[in-house]
C-alpha cells in the first residue's frame, strides 16, 4: 500500500491542553478516507497541521513524501477546504478564486480558466461575476469547495464539505468526490456517519485527541449493526430481558421510555434479515408490541458509538 499521507507520532498542545496525542496512521493513495470523531476529538487540528496552518508540537505529517513543514513544495498538488472558509462579500467570486489559483502557482490566464472550471464543476458557472454577499449559504458552500477543486490536486482535505447544504446539493458534492476515487486521494472530515460509510473506503476515528482505530470500511463495518425501534408504549422489562437474551444482541440501550437501540454482532451481513425476524417475533408475537418504526442503522455508527462511548439520539448521523 502506497501512502499519500503518512502521520507519525503527531501531537499538538495548546498550553496545558493536548489536542492531539501520539497519532499515527497512513492514508492510502487514491483512497476516499474518512476522519471521524466527536467535537473536540482533534479532527480540525490535524487538518490544520496537514495544511500548514498550525505547527505540530511533536511528530510529523508527510504528504506525497513531502514534510508539511515545507508545504510550499506541494503547490498545485495539495488542496484543502477549511470548515469555515470565507470570502470577501463585495468582490466577485471569480476574482477571488483566480487569486487562490495564482497563489497555487498558476499564471493569470491559466488561473482564470481553472477558476471557471471549478465553478462549472459545482454548478455555479453563471454566478462567476456575482459578489459573494449576493449568494445564498448553499451557493457559498459550493463556492468554497472550488478552492479545493482548483486545478488537479493529487491530495485533497475536505472539512465538513456537505455541512449546511440541502439534500440535493449534498448529494451532488458526494458524487463529485466519489468520481475522484483512484485518481486523487481525498480525506473527508464529517459528523455524518452514514455519508462517510457510503462514500469512503477507509476511515480513522479520533477520540479525545487519540487515534482509536484506522481500518478499511469493510473491516470497520463487518460485524456491527444498529437497529432503532420506537414503540407506541413503554418497553416492558420482560420484553427487554427477552431481547437481551437473543445471542446476537450485544447492547440494548433505551433513549426514552418508548425508544431503544439494539446493537447486533453478526458473523456476516447475510444474518441480518434472520435476526430482524427474531426481534419482530419477540416484540409482536411474544409480547404483543407493535413497533411504530424500526430503522436499520449504519454499522459504522455502531462502531463509532462503541469507541467514543456515545449514545444515539436520532441526530448523530443527520
Amino acid at each position: 500500500m502506497t501512502a499519500a499521507l503518512s502521520i507519525r507520532g503527531l501531537g499538538k498542545d495548546f498550553g496545558r491542553f493536548t489536542a492531539l496525542n501520539d497519532v499515527s496512521f497512513d492514508v492510502p493513495a487514491g483512497s476516499l478516507f474518512g476522519l471521524l470523531g466527536p467535537n473536540g476529538a482533534g479532527k480540525t487540528t490535524l487538518f490544520s497541521i496537514a495544511a500548514g496552518f498550525l505547527k505540530a508540537s511533536r511528530g510529523s505529517i508527510e504528504t506525497l513524501g513531502v514534510d508539511v513543514r515545507e508545504i510550499s513544495k506541494l503547490h498545485g498538488r495539495f488542496s484543502m477546504l477549511p470548515q469555515d472558509a470565507a470570502f470577501q462579500g463585495g468582490i466577485p467570486v471569480i476574482d477571488q478564486l483566480v487569486m487562490f489559483a495564482r497563489l497555487n502557482g498558476f499564471e493569470r490566464a491559466e488561473a482564470e480558466g481553472k477558476a471557471m472550471e471549478a465553478l462549472e464543476l459545482v454548478g455555479l458557472g453563471e454566478a462567476a461575476r456575482r459578489n459573494a454577499r449576493a449568494l445564498s449559504h448553499g451557493m457559498m458552500k459550493r463556492v468554497a469547495l472550488c478552492q479545493a477543486f482548483l486545478g488537479s490536486p493529487e491530495v485533497m482535505l475536505l472539512d465538513e464539505p456537505t455541512a449546511g447544504l440541502d439534500p440535493e446539493n449534498a448529494r451532488g458534492i458526494r458524487e463529485l468526490v466519489r468520481e475522484m476515487r483512484g485518481d486523487r486521494t481525498v480525506m473527508v472530515s464529517s459528523h455524518n456517519l452514514r455519508e462517510i460509510q457510503d462514500l469512503c473506503d477507509h476511515a480513522a476515528i479520533l477520540h479525545e485527541g487519540k487515534l482509536e482505530v484506522c481500518a478499511s470500511m469493510e473491516e470497520l463495518t463487518s460485524k456491527g449493526f444498529l437497529v432503532r425501534i420506537t414503540l407506541s408504549e413503554p418497553l416492558p422489562p420482560a420484553a427487554a430481558a427477552d431481547l437481551r437474551a437473543i445471542p446476537q444482541v450485544t447492547v440494548l440501550e433505551q433513549t426514552s421510555p418508548t425508544d431503544f437501540n439494539l446493537e447486533l454482532d453478526l458473523d456476516s451481513s447475510d444474518q441480518k434479515d434472520a435476526i430482524l425476524k427474531v426481534i419482530n417475533k419477540c416484540l409482536i408475537a411474544d409480547h404483543d408490541l407493535v413497533p411504530r418504526s424500526l430503522n436499520e442503522g449504519a454499522s459504522l455508527e455502531t462502531r463509532f458509538l462503541e469507541i467514543t462511548g456515545g449514545t444515539y439520539d436520532g441526530s448523530s448521523s443527520s
